[in-house]
């Protein structure tokens, strides 16, 4: 009978030796992860180097963050769309984005995108 228990303790040891090597690892993984999201909103660069390729976008007024993402990703402005969407939630250009057709060009990073958006003032008011 203790040779029994002797067993059990040891496979029950093992058992939780493996699940906190794996827990373990996957925080590890996990905090990677977001690291590397999180530096990529603040140094992301652009598409294309040099002097890219210029396209013209409609952005409409019923349009949010996310889906002026997805298409500047579809349209080959950005990498990731989503990303785009954090980059613009923490840009000092979120007030002041706003609709209309813009050309915008490959090898222009987030925030030139968004500074190209912007809205003069005297545009606003009319």
């Amino acid at each position: 009978m203790k040779s029994g228990n002797v067993i059990v303790a040891v496979f029950g040891a093992i058992f939780r030796v493996v699940v906190t090597i794996l827990v373990v690892y996957l925080i590890y993984r996990g905090a990677d992860t977001c690291f590397r999201y999180g530096y990529r909103i603040f140094t992301e660069p652009a598409v294309s180097a040099g002097e890219g390729r210029t396209v013209t976008v409609a952005v409409t007024e019923d349009m949010s963050p996310a889906d002026i993402g997805r298409l500047f990703e579809s349209k080959g402005l950005v990498r990731d769309g989503r990303l785009f969407t954090l980059q613009y939630y923490l840009s000092e250009f979120r007030a002041d984005v706003g609709p209309g057709i813009f050309e915008l060009n490959t090898a222009m990073t987030a925030e030139e995108l968004m500074e190209a958006m912007v809205i003069p003032e005297e545009e606003e008011e009319e």
